[in-house]
């Protein structure tokens, strides 16, 4: 599955920091994500807090279950390294 899809977002919240991953390409879709305090690295590949899909994608279970996943494995891998700065790239408005 191509990362490049996917784009993480953290937004500072009263309760902490929330994590949301986002596929851009069609079919959009997102998931609010926390870190797995159970898992070994206290990250894991995240526990799915929210999904939210387009309504076209009602009863299409093995394409959520695999859309699902790639962005899970894209979650856990971006909070592996902090990229350096001039190579992350800042979305500004």
């Amino acid at each position: 599955m191509d990362s490049s899809a996917f784009v993480r977002i953290e937004r500072e919240a009263p309760g902490g920091v929330r994590h949301y991953v986002v596929h851009a390409h069609d079919p959009q879709f997102s998931l609010e994500l926390s870190p797995d305090d159970a898992a070994p690295d206290r990250r894991g590949r995240g526990v799915l807090r929210r999904l939210s899909v387009p309504n076209s994608w009602a009863g299409d279970y093995t394409r959520y279950a695999r859309l699902v996943s790639a962005a899970q494995e894209f979650f856990a891998q971006s909070l592996e390294e902090p990229a350096p700065k001039a190579e992350s790239r800042r979305w500004v408005r």
